[in-house]
């Protein structure tokens, strides 16, 4: 089945490339680097300007250069990377590893055989590990931008004509640079809620939780998602007492209904204390700690929660504010997303927009794949996102990751479905190095064996679920992957495991 939908892609994608003839594209071709309109070397004018250095912006400035556009990227903040590596994913996974190093220190060790007296934090260490490899990442996108002749531009863009951007740089000067083709890639910032002011020292967003001086005693977090569970973990781990307060029923409420509750269960074992159906209705911090005054979702009584340090982590907004899409009638939504159609394109020609300020999930690696599907529209040739097939990965203790549709999902289908579930304490390699907890859940189509859906809760699930990735990204069947030889003793059997359960039935179980 999989071989015959590679052939069906590759069909379908041959059709699109040779129905492409848009005229607001660049004709492209595929041995010569050469574009119908004429780009002029030497003139002042760029082929694209890409204003945000975030993961989705020079990711999409590096393929344009590489496609032999010429092109500019502006970036604000004067460190590439946006927040995903300034102050998101990169010093959050740094500092998640940092922890649980520690924790199985304290924890684990001592059932392995190793064993020692005492064990202790050195917390500026720790941020200097941290702020390095963000350091040494951001320098690596400067070097990719001078491999490929990319010009970076240094400040903070506004659009004044759907062909050109006006920089406030550093220095407190003004330039403006001209592009043909103009991607608003600026990403996302902190939602902010009712009545609670961010310091980012007693009440932090994700920034400030990243860059504690200490390690509170008492620490709440506002929000039960992916971010507020991740730092949740970091300071549990480090002695924090946690307390999550979520105004919804469930903890990731996008995450498959089945694995989300083994996964609190999981968490509230480590400690992390669960208030759902709960809503923030007031912030005191003028004492030296801070008291929020709580009450029921659907109203009641009030209670007082105290604590050393509040992480607001109730979402992110899209960042387009200031950018004059008004000015030039960029067309956005009533949350402010930019509106485009399936060519990244907005309402004025000329001006495109990728990443967290458009609809589709708010990922560093969503962010990415717009930006190269839209350069590539720009040269004429074909992209492709599908958003149904985005892994999404919360990079706790254990994981927890997942492709596709949830089951909820599949149900609200009215399709009919397998699913195959394979424990990691049946899997050998887990159990040798004392880490089963969490299983493999796969949904597939019951009359085609198609997989529509996989959920991986376990250590290092967040690489175990590209395989899955690559099998819905070729319409794959569970058998596919069930007869696919895997290596002994290995995570990843558990996936070939859960596939053999799908259509047929498992092994080791």
């Amino acid at each position: 089945m999989a071989m015959a939908s590679l052939a069906r892609r590759k069909a379908y994608l041959l059709t699109r490339n040779l129905s492409n003839s848009s005229s607001d594209v660049l004709k492209y071709s595929p041995t010569v680097t050469s574009f119908s309109r004429g780009f002029a070397s030497g003139s002042e004018e760029n082929d694209v300007v890409v204003i945000g250095g975030g993961p989705g912006g020079y990711v999409a400035a590096i393929k344009a250069a590489q496609l032999g556009l010429k092109t500019a990227c502006i970036e604000k903040r004067g460190a590439l990377g946006g927040t995903c590596l300034n102050v998101g994913c990169i010093p959050s996974k740094a500092l998640l590893h940092s922890s649980h190093m520690y924790h199985e220190a304290q924890h684990s060790f001592a059932n392995h055989g190793v064993k020692f007296s005492s064990v202790e934090i050195d917390l500026p260490a720790m941020m200097a590990q941290k702020d390095k490899a963000v350091s040494n990442l951001t320098r690596g996108i400067e070097g990719l931008f001078k491999k490929n002749k990319v010009s970076y531009v240094k400040g903070y863009g506004k659009l004044i004509s759907p062909s050109e951007v006006s920089v406030e740089t550093p220095d407190g000067g003004n330039t403006v640079v001209k592009g043909k083709h103009i991607i608003i890639a600026t990403g996302s910032d902190v939602k902010s809620l009712p009545g609670i002011t961010i310091d980012e020292k007693r009440i932090v967003s994700s920034t400030g939780a990243l860059a504690l001086t200490e390690i509170p005693k008492k620490l709440v977090v506002i929000g039960a998602g992916y971010i507020g569970l991740e730092m949740g973990s970091v300071w549990g781990r480090l002695g924090s007492e946690i307390t999550v307060v979520e105004f919804a029923a469930d903890i990731v409420p996008t995450m498959d209904g089945e694995i989300r509750k083994q996964f609190q269960r999981s968490l509230e074992k480590q400690g992390m204390k669960f208030m759902l159906k709960t809503k923030v209705v007031g912030v005191d911090s003028s004492a030296d700690g801070v008291k929020l005054t709580l009450e029921p979702a659907a109203g009641g009584d009030q209670t007082i929660l105290e604590a050393d340090v509040v992480l607001v982590s109730a979402g992110r907004s899209p960042y387009t504010g200031g950018l004059g899409l008004d000015k030039i009638g960029v067309e956005t939504d009533k949350i402010g997303r930019i509106l485009v159609n399936e060519r990244f394109s907005t309402n004025v020609p000329g001006v495109y927009a990728i990443g967290d300020v458009i609809p589709g999930p708010m990922l560093a690696h969503k962010a990415e794949e717009d930006g190269v599907a839209c350069v590539e529209f720009i040269a004429g040739k074909t992209g492709h996102v599908d958003y149904d097939k985005v892994p999404g990965v919360v990079y706790t203790h254990p994981e927890v990751a997942s492709v596709g549709k949830t089951e909820e999902q599949v149900k609200a289908l009215g399709v009919e479905y397998r699913v195959g579930k394979f424990p990691f304490m049946a899997n050998s390699r887990a159990k040798a190095i004392d880490n089963a907890e969490g299983l493999v859940k796969i949904l597939a189509e019951k009359e085609t064996d198609k997989i529509l859906g996989v959920h991986i809760m376990a250590p290092n699930a967040g690489e175990l679920i590209h395989e899955a990735a690559i099998a819905l990204q070729y319409d794959a069947a569970s058998e596919d992957i069930a007869r696919v030889c895997h290596a002994h003793p290995t995570m990843s059997e558990a996936v070939k495991e859960a596939a053999m359960a799908t259509y047929d039935k498992p092994i080791h179980i």
